[in-house]
């Protein structure tokens, strides 16, 4: 059997009855690159908590080295021989640079008291191997993200881990950045331990990876060499689609397009790190779909066409007219709604009834001289909750008090009663049951015949080819291909997602 450092055996985690890992069971050896590949909501960040204490599991056991391994929490991982480098770089910002690499392992005198002189010249030391000249006595938040997040990896190997996590560890690198980053990997490798790598960078995973698992719902479907696996393959797994055949995909440029002009045109749109020269164009009674894998930039777009991201270049034009106000209030005067994904966190206010979350953003068109009609209110509510058929026992009902897919109905009611000439949806059947998923596609019909223009973003294929006049796919934030009649199939879909750019 070969040797192993980290193993769990039959993980079971739940939150709210819910499992996000359904007796996951992996094995992590010495020398190897471990990546963990899904899409949204497959369990892989829960499954890294686990692995580094910050959750504990329901059921199932960790071993390190074949003995039994119970965390309660970071700092038993990190005694353990395991450290974990999390997205959001866990470090402290305030404090100098040295600090922070050195964190709970400064060098101290016979008195107890920091070795201050000893701590800068092992920080240094350490950050030189991962080509950062940097002053370490200054704070790390005097330091861009790129910087901290190098500065937080090198941390956790500093401690001699024996396993380290690396989640999105390139998420705000530039390329020689992460050309040092895989340089140090290589280096890790070679002294045999073991690394766990998490991102949505395909083309990353096959740079320094030489296993993967694919997680699906919470339940482990593939592991194995990645050499193995090619990328449609991969996309396939992750997706829970069939595999398909290597057809090639149509490369973005002029595809064909209906005679209308378009209503809405975004051209160029760019963000660092997130978007590179996106362009979509939408045309009334037009649904565009927007398809991708997790971390595309799917929802970045949709994002910076509402106005709600800052954008480094790139313009938004409604109907021929510039967006000059890049912001929320811009676009929504412009006639551009947005149904966010998240909807408890983003859309919805929970301690409100029905009606007034219907009518909240609609307040302003229906009042007159300042004064709220309230009986305008109560018919544009009727009106709504009668067309999409909210379930409710009343208007007045508290909308928490709702199932997810009536609250999402509210929500997109409150759009709606804006008025819009386009609309924006972020996976708005996602939770949803078959039934209401199916009236909300039927709704999404109609508003097309309308003359609406709808971008839909949506991780279920089928979907996606079921409810789109064209499909445009996004691969680490730029447009890799854009297709249309009988180019819509979700062959063509998984082949470009699994594209290379």
């Amino acid at each position: 059997m070969a040797e192993r450092i980290l193993e769990a055996a039959g993980v079971l985690k739940t939150f709210a009855g819910v499992r996000a890992l359904d007796h996951v069971s992996l094995t992590f050896g010495p020398g190897e690159v471990h990546a963990i590949a899904g899409e949204n909501g497959a369990g892989k960040s829960t499954l890294i908590k686990v692995l580094s204490g910050v959750h504990r599991p329901d059921a199932g056991v960790l071993r390190f080295a074949g003995r039994p391994l119970t965390l309660t929490g970071p700092l038993d991982a990190e005694r353990a021989g395991i450290a974990a480098v999390h997205q959001d770089a866990n470090l402290v910002p305030l404090m100098s640079v040295a600090r922070n690499v050195l964190l709970g392992h400064e060098p101290r005198g016979r008195l107890g008291l920091l070795d201050m002189a000893r701590m800068h010249t092992r920080a240094e030391e350490i950050l030189a191997g991962y080509g950062l000249r940097l002053d370490v006595r200054r704070p790390l938040l005097s330091f861009p993200p790129g910087t901290r997040q190098l500065v937080a990896l090198a941390r956790a190997s500093a401690t001699g881990a024996r396993v380290v996590i690396m989640d999105e560890p390139t998420s705000a690198l530039e390329p020689a950045e992460i050309r040092t980053l895989f340089a140090v990997i290589e280096g890790l490798r070679a002294e045999g331990r073991s690394i766990i790598y998490v991102s949505h960078r395909l083309e990353e995973l096959y740079q320094v990876c030489d296993l993967v698992t694919v997680l699906r719902h919470g339940r482990v479907v593939h592991t194995g060499p990645l050499a193995e696996l090619d990328r449609s393959r991969l996309v396939s797994l992750m997706l829970g689609r069939r595999p398909v055949r290597a057809t090639p995909a149509q490369p973005a440029g002029e595809p064909e397009r209906p005679g209308d002009p378009p209503l809405l045109e975004a051209t160029g749109l760019t963000r660092r790190h997130v978007l590179t020269d996106v362009t979509i164009a939408l045309r009334p009674g037009e649904v565009v779909g927007l398809g991708g894998l997790l971390g595309a930039g799917r929802s970045e777009t949709a994002k910076a066409i509402a106005g709600a991201l800052p954008l480094d270049a790139g313009q938004v034009t409604v109907a021929g007219a510039p967006l000059r106000q890049r912001s929320i209030t811009g676009a929504i005067r412009a006639g551009v709604s947005m149904l966010p994904e998240n909807r408890t966190a983003e859309g919805i206010v929970p301690g409100l009834s029905i009606r007034d979350n219907i009518a909240l953003a609609a307040l302003p068109r229906l009042s007159r001289f300042g004064v709220v009609s309230d009986a305008r209110i109560d018919r544009v509510v009727d009106t709504f909750m009668r067309r999409l058929r909210i379930k409710a026992e009343s208007a007045r009902q508290r909308v928490s008090e709702l199932s997810g897919g009536n609250q999402q109905k509210v929500l997109l009611a409150r759009w709606l009663a804006m008025r819009p000439r386009i609309l924006l949806l972020d996976e708005p059947t996602r939770g949803l049951d078959v039934g209401t998923k199916a009236e909300m596609q039927d709704l999404l019909d109609e508003l097309a015949v309308d003359g609406l223009a709808v971008l839909l973003i949506s991780s279920d294929l089928e979907e996606l080819v079921a409810g789109c006049d064209r499909i445009v796919v996004l691969r680490e934030g730029a447009v890799v291909t854009e297709l249309t009649g009988p180019e819509v199939t979700e062959e063509r879909i998984i082949t470009a997602m699994a594209s290379a750019r």
